[in-house]
């Protein structure tokens, strides 16, 4: 059904409308008195359960950051089956984003290229937004992403970051520090470890007590990797998530007139898979056994979430394919995921 209404209807629309026309749908999932049956429709049958960062994740099996910019549907997301749901990236100074159009679809490569540029509310709404959620008993685990506001420049972004740390953790159950997009100028440069270091180390003594890790690009080179993988276990983070989108456009199968069209943005999607995979076991080669890595990047299916696990991922995130897959995407990883511990996979 959701493959004819993508075909027929959702992929002739503006990808960012049918985006905010899913989103409401989903935001108003609570309100319907149905939140019950749904989520005992959507779970796990089995224990999926994941005990890291002091807290209980029903499955292993999250959305990822860019989804739910203001953390406006995480209760919906929740009842679709979505073990945890990352908000953001959040700024502490609103922002629009980038120009529109600014979200493109690579069908042929179940691919998408955005630029949205952190649009969002600013982290004063978002913490009045998700004091109200944190108090919901029955909900998702809550993750934070934040990211630095466009106009603040590069040399004064660990104290942008520290506002965002100090008024968020306090409703995160994780915060994630966010230096990996592309589509905030000067932001990917804060990878670099001497300017990482004492960011992270400022965002930290603001977090308090509330779990800290750092997403990462998979454009930075496997030494890089391996450095910023170091750097955490020395710093004494929480966890790592890896990784973005790619400023990368190779091996696409989508005609190169429909990507050039594209322009410039991160690419997610299948085409991330080998690479995220690759970054996820080189990381976990480095770091602790308990010590989380949450793998994002091209992942689909259910066999994709259990690959993330067997290469050493805590846990698994996905966004992309949501768009491709439909509203059952989580419950299909989920139900997935019991098949194939019943068959020893």
């Amino acid at each position: 059904m959701y493959r004819f209404l993508f075909s027929h209807v959702l992929s002739k629309l503006d990808p960012e409308r049918a985006h905010h026309l899913a989103f409401d749908v989903i935001r108003a999932l609570p309100a319907t008195g149905l939140g019950p049956v749904i989520r005992r429709w959507t779970v796990p049958r089995l224990d999926q359960s994941v005990e890291t960062l002091g807290l209980r994740f029903g499955t292993p099996f999250g959305v990822a950051a860019g989804f739910d910019k203001d953390g406006k549907g995480v209760l919906g997301l929740g009842l679709l089956g979505f073990g945890h749901v990352e908000v953001g990236t959040i700024t502490a100074i609103p922002q629009p984003g980038n120009p529109k159009p600014r979200l493109f679809r690579l069908i042929a490569d179940r691919a998408v290229v955005n630029r949205m540029g952190f649009n969002n509310g600013g982290a004063d709404q978002a913490r009045r937004r998700l004091e109200r959620t944190a108090r919901v008993s029955r909900r998702p685990v809550l993750g934070v992403n934040i990211g630095k506001s466009r106009v603040v420049d590069v040399a004064d972004a660990t104290a942008d970051y520290v506002r965002s740390a100090t008024l968020l953790a306090p409703v995160a159950d994780y915060l994630v520090v966010n230096v990996s997009s592309p589509n905030t100028p000067g932001l990917r440069g804060l990878q670099e470890l001497d300017q990482l270091s004492p960011l992270l180390e400022a965002v930290r003594a603001a977090a308090g007590s509330t779990p800290l890790l750092v997403k990462i690009a998979p454009d930075l080179s496997d030494a890089e990797v391996d450095r910023i993988a170091e750097l955490v276990v020395e710093l004494g983070l929480d966890g790592v998530i890896a990784t973005n989108t790619t400023i990368s456009r190779d091996g696409l199968t989508t005609d190169p007139a429909v990507v050039e069209a594209a322009g410039a943005g991160g690419l997610s999607g299948a085409p991330l898979a080998a690479r995220s995979l690759v970054v996820l076991r080189r990381i976990r080669a480095i770091v602790p056994p308990e010590l989380c890595v949450i793998s994002v990047g091209g992942v689909d299916t259910a066999e994709d979430v259990r690959e993330r696990l067997a290469a050493g991922a805590t846990l698994v995130q996905g966004y992309t394919a949501f768009l491709y897959r439909g509203p059952l995407w989580a419950r299909h990883i989920n139900r997935g995921l019991d098949r194939l511990a019943q068959t020893g996979r």
